[in-house]
């Protein structure tokens, strides 16, 4: 079984939805997310275009990095975007560092509408590349 961490800067959109998608790939993954500047919820559109696919993250916390740095992962795997934000370092033993880079959803200005609109396509965007990083590290 493996024991992953995914991390990013506020852990109340991105790391919150892939959490919740590799986890579901295989409920035997051991699946953690955290941030370096963790947000005090997760955001609200976050939970609401990750219910629309049948994901209640309504009890979700944002975690702060430092809770996970005195245990081992086999993945850590970052998903800010590189272009526009410093992306966290994991100082935990680890055996694998990967990064998929994500736009974050809460940094869209826009209406409301096209806000929810960008959380759905980054949502997407995350369950492909997990999909993907999961048949070809985990699955089997």
């Amino acid at each position: 079984m493996s024991k992953i961490l995914i991390l990013c800067t506020g852990n109340s959109c991105r790391s919150q939805m892939a959490q919740a998608l590799l986890n579901s790939f295989d409920p035997c993954l051991e699946v953690y997310s955290a941030g370096t500047e963790p947000a005090k919820e997760v955001h609200p559109l976050t939970l609401e275009v990750m219910k629309e696919i049948d994901f209640d993250l309504s009890r979700n916390k944002p975690e702060p990095v430092e809770k996970y740095l005195d245990q081992y992962f086999d993945y850590v795997i970052t998903v800010c975007d590189e272009a526009k934000e410093t992306c966290p370092v994991f100082t935990g033993e680890v055996k694998n560092r990967l990064h998929m880079g994500f736009e974050d959803p809460a940094a869209f200005e826009g209406p409301e509408e096209q806000k929810k609109e960008e959380f759905r396509k980054i949502r997407e965007q995350i369950k492909k590349e997990f999909r993907r990083f999961f048949e070809q590290n985990l699955a089997g």
